[in-house]
């Protein structure tokens, strides 16, 4: 890699447009990133990935998640990067929910260029981040930057939150340089987000169960997770059985530097397609939610690219999209950053309305806040979160399943 200094944040903000140019091409959300170090070094730049050859790749692949995920890859290798909070990441678009969980789990500072009134964690342009838990909110205040934009158009904007770190020289955006930001992003929206509209309605769904056990579906499915199809509940509706496969996840994610969390996903029939750890030793943010979004959605893309139109059309109805199943917590949510982070990743995933009859499609075994705390925290949430999707965890109704796990 060539390095390269960038000290005014005009010059980083027109790489992260760069990023989100080539995202704009790559047919996936329009937006890039960039992160500095304390004296200005480009360290790495990226963009949305959440879309490749037309398919869901990963839900999470926003470009500040890949840069932290990057970050933490690079120093466990032995690469000798300075502490979080002397890094900066300078993105085309306002943080949402789940990289702004990131960022403030992790503790880098971000300079923002464009505003999204939808999913940005500073949707309503006021820099109080009244979205975050009350606790996360001065954090947020002292390391999140949205510097002055000059101009006379309605892209222009007085500077707010933070101010930029020091080695930034030139401290403010130009008019075109935002716009471009601002208009690649919107260009790109809508397209990419009917792509998670793409899957059969649940009662064209197939059951994984009828299937042979040397079927290819099956077979890739215990590739990633070999005890996949070894549990079945009426749907929506976990209960004890569950418990063996959450307790050996939440050892093993004890044992990979997490809280001891882990992440059932249950297909719309019942049926257990993945029960995952986290990886918190390889990356501060790589929670049990991370890796089973991800890791069902890369299942089903690599699928997927080996497969023609027909055979594409069949994966559809026998790995449906996740909002028609059920994804289960071993604990639920609080009002820390990562938790934050996950509720967002968990609006990525959905990308769209709940289906009306599976209201229930979040659920978690074990409360680390009351249901009230939780309900007002996603009442907080940006406007895609809140009204579009409707983010709501709730508690299994299984009491067996609570005493099994507790």
């Amino acid at each position: 890699m060539v390095f390269k200094k960038t000290i005014d944040v005009q010059a980083a903000v027109a790489i992260a447009a760069g990023e989100a140019i080539a995202a704009k091409t790559q047919g996936t959300f329009g937006v890039g990133g960039v992160m500095l170090d304390q004296h200005g070094t480009v360290l790495q730049s990226l963009h949305n990935n959440v879309i490749k050859h037309g398919l869901i790749f990963d839900p999470t692949a926003h470009g500040e998640r890949q840069l932290i995920d990057w970050y933490f890859a690079e120093r466990d290798k032995g690469r000798a990067l300075p502490e979080p909070q002397d890094i900066t990441i300078v993105t085309s678009l306002d943080p949402c929910c789940m990289c702004s969980g990131a960022i403030l789990a992790a503790g880098f500072n971000v300079v923002v260029a464009a505003p999204d009134r939808n999913a940005g964690i500073n949707h309503d342009a006021a820099a109080s981040f009244d979205a975050l838990p009350e606790a996360l909110r001065p954090r947020a205040q002292a390391s999140f930057s949205y510097p002055a934009v000059l101009g006379s158009s309605s892209y222009a904007r007085e500077s707010s939150g933070a101010a930029p770190k020091s080695f930034f020289i030139g401290k403010t955006i130009a008019e075109p340089t935002q716009a471009l930001c601002s208009l690649v992003f919107e260009a790109t929206s809508a397209t990419t987000m009917r792509l998670f509209d793409t899957d059969p309605p649940h009662e064209q769904l197939r059951d994984l169960a009828t299937l042979a056990a040397d079927h290819e579906i099956v077979r890739a499915l215990k590739k990633f997770y070999p005890d996949a199809l070894t549990y079945r509940c009426a749907p929506q509706q976990p209960n004890a059985g569950l418990a063996p496969f959450l307790r050996q996840a939440m050892e093993r994610d004890a044992h990979n530097g997490g809280d001891g969390d882990a992440v059932a996903l249950l297909d719309a029939f019942g049926n257990l397609l993945l029960c995952m750890p986290g990886r918190m030793a390889q990356s501060g943010i790589r929670t049990a939610f991370m890796e089973t979004t991800r890791t069902y959605a890369q299942l089903r893309y690599q699928l997927m690219m080996a497969a023609d139109v027909d055979q594409r059309a069949l994966l559809r109805q026998y790995l449906g999209h996740p909002k028609n199943g059920t994804f289960v917590f071993a604990r639920g949510p609080d009002r820390e950053a990562l938790s934050f982070m996950n509720l967002g990743a968990y609006g990525s995933t959905m990308e769209g309305p709940l289906p009306a009859a599976n209201p229930a499609q979040l659920q978690y075994v074990l409360p680390r806040v009351t249901q009230a705390e939780l309900d007002e925290l996603c009442a907080g949430l940006p406007p895609l979160y809140r009204d579009v999707i409707g983010i709501r965890p709730l508690r299994v109704a299984d009491q067996a399943l609570v005493d099994a796990l507790a």
